[in-house]
């Protein structure tokens, strides 16, 4: 005969590392009161909850209403890991969304993540750096990092991090030189990142190079990518198997040889050929940086005298599919058949 029997085991929707989250609009004030709870136990259940939650945009802006970011900062340097850990969890996630980026910019946000920069536990930094990379995808992140004095400590990290954090990191500093390069030129970014160029992951070659791409804009990032010798690693980067590599490094290569320094020292590292194979690309982004930067290599007498043999290479370009590529086509062409 059958009889009712009562399992020892939990229901499989109920979570016990979870705090169980109350009814209605009264979820997010009772997880924000268990934040500042003495027990270590109550604010990981907490934490844990509160994970699931931010992943919708409407619970992120009632969280940034009830000011829970003045609340997690402090757990930002809590002494448990699992606490640190999940409390970058949810800034990282929470910075998925406009809501969350431009809270954490109204709350300071920035520079309690940056506590963590030396944090023993490396799923803490990580979290901390997957947050200040999509803080820096907003003009007005990319601002608040460079204001708050980040940009040298990124540089320095580079040099010890581990290989995935190095990639958040060149991500991160690609988006904040945009709106100032020179703290990262005062701070000896051009050598590290040179360094980063013959590593040998291919997202750290590709962003690496994406860096420079961004740091030689100015006059005194072309300068120092020229006299840091830059330019010859550059060049053998243009033959890497990976497309992406091999564009930004032609995309470097043609802020580089914009002044006359850089020019030759790219002729001297015999930079013409590869730049003409990688014109035959199959991606459209090498095709474009490859004809522009053998566009500024042209100026010089040397180069255009070696690209005039190679015009009918360019005129076969005016029939791309991609109009950026057919309009760089036609500026090559001009500039490499000028005659003074």
């Amino acid at each position: 005969m059958a009889r009712a029997c009562i399992s020892a085991y939990l229901p499989p929707d109920i979570d016990p590392t979870k705090a169980p989250i109350a009814f209605g609009e009264r979820a997010l004030p009772k997880l924000n009161e268990e934040l500042q709870s003495p027990e270590l136990l109550t604010r990981q259940q907490a934490l844990m909850a509160l994970c699931d939650l931010v992943h919708d945009p409407e619970h992120v802006h009632q969280a940034m209403k009830l000011g829970f970011l003045d609340n997690l900062k402090p757990l930002l340097v809590d002494q448990d890991s699992t606490v640190r850990q999940k409390t970058t969890e949810i800034l990282y996630i929470m910075a998925n969304h406009n809501v969350g980026r431009y809270g954490f910019i109204e709350n300071e946000v920035i520079p309690a993540l940056a506590q963590l920069l030396n944090d023993p536990v490396p799923i803490c930094r990580k979290n901390m750096h997957r947050a200040l990379e999509m803080m820096a995808e907003l003009p007005a992140g990319a601002a608040g990092i460079v204001e708050n004095g980040l940009v040298p400590s990124l540089v320095h990290k580079l040099k010890t991090e581990l290989d995935e954090i190095q990639e958040l990191i060149l991500d991160t500093l690609a988006n904040c030189l945009l709106v100032d390069a020179f703290s990262a030129l005062m701070a000896g970014a051009v050598p590290v990142l040179k360094d980063r160029l013959t590593h040998e992951s291919v997202a750290i070659r590709s962003k690496a190079a994406r860096v420079l791409l961004v740091i030689s804009v100015p006059l005194e990032g072309k300068n120092t990518v020229w006299s840091e010798e830059v330019i010859p690693v550059l060049v053998k980067l243009l033959e890497d198997s990976h497309p992406e590599v091999c564009a930004n490094a032609a995309g470097t290569l043609t802020n580089a040889t914009i002044t006359t320094q850089g020019k030759y020292a790219a002729l001297g590292a015999d930079a013409i050929p590869p730049l003409l194979k990688l014109v035959n690309s199959e991606t459209s982004k090498v095709r474009l940086n490859a004809i522009k930067a053998l566009t500024t290599l042209a100026e010089a007498p040397e180069g255009r005298k070696t690209l005039l043999n190679h015009v009918g290479l360019f005129q076969k370009q005016l029939n791309d599919p991609s109009e950026a590529v057919i309009r760089a086509a036609k500026i090559a062409i001009r500039v490499i058949e000028w005659k003074p």
